[in-house]
């Protein structure tokens, strides 16, 4: 798939001391190191700061302390547009009006004023997603996981090396949210771009990624292989967390 000169390749992340808090909120603090073209697992307790996290590297959030970057490059002051970021959430953010590869056109210009090149580009990345034949659709005439397939297409013409999934399958059956998972898995091969993903379940982690990230009340307690930290988790605040989340969909 063609797209830009960014494609083939993702870039690291690094949260050096952030510290955030919410209005009224405990305070949050976050050290953290994702390789580029990696694969992390994010995973913790309801309000434990997983969603805070993503925000914070997309620039939806402004750390009060420390320092965010991404591909060396200090992003913490950068707002979202101009931080080499991409996100999914649970929502898809598709826009009813308009059709598939109109919703998909909004990642390569906001004003979908496209060039022959930026229509190529969707039309690839619909047909990298399944949806080749669907680019007419309105989201409307979608099932759930088609809808969460236009927000990944809209992502490949982003082009950003790279992204970050908030939940992004968590509505979605057992068998859909594999198809989801394994597509991701084969789309992040193929572009080698850097994926971050919150889920509830450890067995999305097991499935796609490589190391995986604990977080409890703001902080990152524990991160490692994947199956081993699963296996062999250190702290009580893990253990008690998968006896609770390991439990079926």
């Amino acid at each position: 798939m063609t797209g830009g000169g960014n494609e083939g390749s993702g870039a690291g992340v690094v949260l050096d001391k952030v510290a955030f808090s919410h209005p009224g909120g405990a305070p949050m603090l976050f050290d953290l190191s994702v390789g580029a073209g990696e694969i992390l697992a994010v995973m913790g307790p309801s309000g434990s700061g997983k969603s805070t996290l993503l925000s914070l590297i997309a620039g939806f959030e402004t750390p009060a302390a420390g320092r965010i970057l991404i591909g060396g490059a200090d992003v913490t002051d950068l707002p979202p547009a101009r931080r080499p970021v991409s996100m999914i959430f649970q929502e898809n953010n598709l826009f009813a009006h308009l059709d598939v590869a109109a919703n998909v056109g909004l990642g390569r210009s906001p004003s979908l004023r496209l060039t022959r090149e930026d229509r190529e580009h969707v039309s690839e990345s619909l047909t990298s997603v399944g949806l080749g034949d669907k680019a007419r659709r309105l989201p409307r005439e979608l099932s759930g996981g088609e809808r969460q397939r236009v927000a990944l297409a809209r992502v490949l013409v982003r082009n950003r090396p790279v992204l970050l999934l908030d939940e992004a399958f968590a509505s979605l059956g057992p068998a859909l949210r594999d198809q989801m998972l394994d597509l991701l898995k084969d789309l992040q091969a193929r572009t080698r771009m850097t994926v971050i993903m919150v889920t509830h379940d450890p067995q999305d982690a097991l499935r796609i990624s490589g190391r995986t990230a604990f977080i409890e009340e703001g902080q990152v307690r524990e991160v490692g292989d994947t199956a081993a930290i699963f296996s062999q988790a250190r702290s009580d605040a893990l253990r008690r967390y998968l006896g609770a989340g390991s439990r079926g969909r």
